[in-house]
């Protein structure tokens, strides 16, 4: 990954399914304007984030808000309506806000796209967790391996911070 502690997050748009099921567009600087969030956890309806990632999030909703978060954003390089239909199929309700970069524009300014063609997947994002306080980077942690959740587990990290 090309970001970094101490970076600004870039401007990029994310798209998310409001209430009423419509596509919306918002830029992630807006979604982390005065709050500390918790973003990361590529790979919509993959094992591993599936199994392990998302739920662990979900499941440690509360002790993150303990820890000041604000709010927890999920971001995969999928549609919004996988995204939507992913935080559905995980009962991520409200602790999760579920945001799609179909076109990789925030997953490439961030440096976290890998080449996943052989799989038949395509550029997707390496698996990541990031720590971010009003749209600058303080904590963030990247697998080494897509299909490993250690570092970027939701249980590791808030240890962590």
């Amino acid at each position: 990954m090309r970001i970094k502690i101490g970076d600004k997050l870039p401007n990029s748009e994310l798209f998310y399914l409001d209430q009423n099921n419509d596509v919306k567009k918002i830029d992630i600087s807006d979604l982390c304007e005065g709050k500390t969030i918790i973003l990361g956890m590529p790979g919509a309806f993959t094992k591993t984030c599936s199994a392990l990632h998302l739920p662990g999030y979900i499941k440690n909703y509360d002790l993150a808000s303990q820890k000041g978060i604000t709010k927890i954003i999920c971001i995969a390089v999928n549609d919004p309506n996988v995204m939507k239909a992913w935080g559905e199929n995980q009962n991520a309700g409200n602790k999760i806000f579920m945001a799609g970069d179909p076109f990789l524009k925030f997953t490439k300014a961030i440096g976290a796209e890998v080449d996943k063609s052989e799989k038949g997947l395509g550029i997707r994002s390496n698996r990541y967790t990031m720590l971010v306080e009003n749209g600058e980077v303080k904590k963030v942690e990247e697998e080494k391996e897509t299909a490993t959740c250690e570092l970027s587990s939701a249980e590791s990290f808030l240890k962590s911070i």
